[in-house]
C-alpha cells in the first residue's frame, strides 16, 4: 500500500535534493542540501512529517546514500527505501523551475532549453521522482 505523504531524495555527490510530497497535494517541502547533511536532514523531515517511505533515485551515488539511509529509524523502524528510475529527471527538472521561475528581461526573449537556471534544480528532481513513485507520469 502507497503512502499519502513521502520523502524522495535526488542523491548526488556534493549535493542532493530532498522533497517531501503528498500524493495528491503536491510537494509539501523541497530543499538542496550538502550531501553530508543527507542523514541528519532525513532524520528530521522523517520525524516531522511522521515519514515511514522513502524514494530514491537510482542514479549517480544512489547505493551509497540508501546504504546511509539504512540508519534512520522512526519508532524503531528503519525506513523503506525504494529505487525509482531517474532517466530526463534533470532536464524535466529544468522545464520545471523556469514554469515557476518565468526568466525575466531579454532571458525571457530565448527558449529555456537554451537557459541554465541560476540555482541547483535538484529538489524538483526529487518532486519528480515522487511523482514517477505515485504513478503520475
Amino acid at each position: 500500500m502507497q503512502e499519502l505523504q513521502i520523502l524522495a531524495v535526488d542523491p548526488g555527490r556534493e549535493k542532493c535534493g530532498l522533497a517531501v510530497v503528498h500524493r495528491e497535494q503536491g510537494p509539501v517541502y523541497q530543499t538542496v542540501i550538502e550531501t553530508n547533511k543527507l542523514t541528519a536532514t532525513v532524520t528530521f523531515l522523517a520525524q516531522m512529517h511522521m515519514l515511514t517511505t522513502v524514494v530514491i533515485g537510482d542514479g549517480t551515488t544512489s547505493r551509497s546514500a540508501q546504504q546511509a539511509l539504512k540508519s534512520v529509524r522512526m519508532a524503531g523502524k528503519a525506513l523503506t527505501v525504494i529505487p525509482v528510475g531517474e532517466y530526463r529527471s534533470t532536464d524535466e527538472a529544468r522545464k520545471r523551475y523556469w514554469q515557476a521561475h518565468p526568466p525575466a528581461g531579454w532571458k525571457r526573449l530565448l527558449p529555456t532549453t537554451m537557459l541554465v537556471p541560476p540555482v541547483p534544480v535538484d529538489d524538483y528532481v526529487a518532486v519528480i521522482l515522487a511523482e514517477r513513485y505515485f504513478g503520475k507520469r
